[in-house]
């Protein structure tokens, strides 16, 4: 037995081992690569990057993401009330002093409130009334805006994106004033952009004036709210979006930008300082706004609604 055993494994000691060939490679080698894929299939293009992004942004949205709320906030006197109720600010309550001297603006102020429904009528007492507005001169007349609801700045390019569009987007930086704010809510509406993103600190926010100065367009434009401006501006770039920073001694003129006519962010800095340093780095483009008049500068709003409507013009 232990002879037989030896004689099989000296057998299989002497088979030959596996042939080696190519595999085919040689074959396949020869064959050719079948037509160039698109170029948002091309790794390393930038419709490969803007197609990839579409896809994250899109997953993120199925997670409900928000820019936080601002706080609510009172308008105080019988003129600002009307005309805060007359600009479509939103309201919750309307406070109505006891025994009022019933005047033509609180006439029109109640009218308008019974017109637009949502709003709740409350008599209340002018001591209460002192109380809620820290001694202010009310007139006998309050008007409770409620909190602003922003967006998150990711939802601005996603909104885009799913309606098959290239976002347009303002971002601000260092605007403190809400009527500039509003100015800019205003022209981004007037020419197709998809939203304003703020910094969450030091910054204006939606309040009441920003609303009034928006003459109701913040109703169908969003407002986003950055906790960090330039890391959000980065996220934009990895979205495939240009940032777009104006500045007095930028190296282009707006007029001379084709990646204006693309998915694009136009930052605005402050009208005395401009761009704050780590933004300014932050953008792929420093463009100016050539002015043959010799104003040293325009405010926020001009200058956004100048550069919108160049991007405008080159999407057309």
């Amino acid at each position: 037995m232990a002879g037989n055993s030896q004689r099989r494994n000296r057998r299989t000691s002497n088979k030959k081992g596996a042939q080696v060939g190519s595999g085919g490679k040689r074959r396949r080698g020869l064959e050719g690569k079948g037509p160039t894929p698109p170029a948002s299939a091309r790794k390393g293009h930038v419709q490969n990057r803007v197609s990839n992004a579409k896809a994250k942004l899109t997953a993120r949205r199925q997670v409900t993401r928000r820019g936080g709320k601002g706080t609510s906030e009172m308008v105080v006197g019988r003129n600002p009330v009307f005309e805060a109720l007359r600009d479509g600010v939103p309201a919750t309550m309307l406070y109505v002093q006891q025994y009022i001297d019933n005047d033509e603006r609180v006439r029109e102020a109640l009218q308008l409130a019974a017109d637009r429904g949502g709003i709740h009528l409350m008599e209340a007492p002018r001591p209460e009334l002192d109380r809620m507005t820290n001694g202010l001169n009310h007139q006998g007349m309050v008007l409770q805006v409620p909190p602003y609801e922003y967006a998150h700045p990711e939802d601005l390019a996603a909104a885009a994106f799913d309606d098959g569009e290239d976002p347009l987007i303002v971002a601000l930086d260092g605007i403190t004033d809400p009527r500039n704010l509003g100015a800019v809510v205003r022209s981004v509406t007037a020419f197709g952009g998809h939203g304003v993103v703020v910094p969450e600190r030091r910054a204006a926010g939606m309040t009441a004036g920003a609303w009034k100065t928006s003459a109701g367009t913040a109703a169908r434009t969003p407002v986003a709210r950055a906790t960090n401006l330039t890391r959000a501006l980065e996220g934009y770039q990895k979205a495939g979006l240009t940032v777009v920073g104006l500045a007095a001694d930028g190296d282009t003129e707006v007029g001379d930008l084709p990646a204006l006519g693309g998915p694009v962010v136009i930052v605005v800095g402050s009208e005395g300082k401009g761009l704050s340093r780590l933004v300014g780095e932050t953008c792929d483009y420093r463009v100016r706004i050539p002015m043959p008049g010799g104003a040293e500068s325009l405010n926020a709003g001009v200058a956004a609604g100048v550069v919108l409507y160049e991007a405008a013009r080159r999407r057309g």
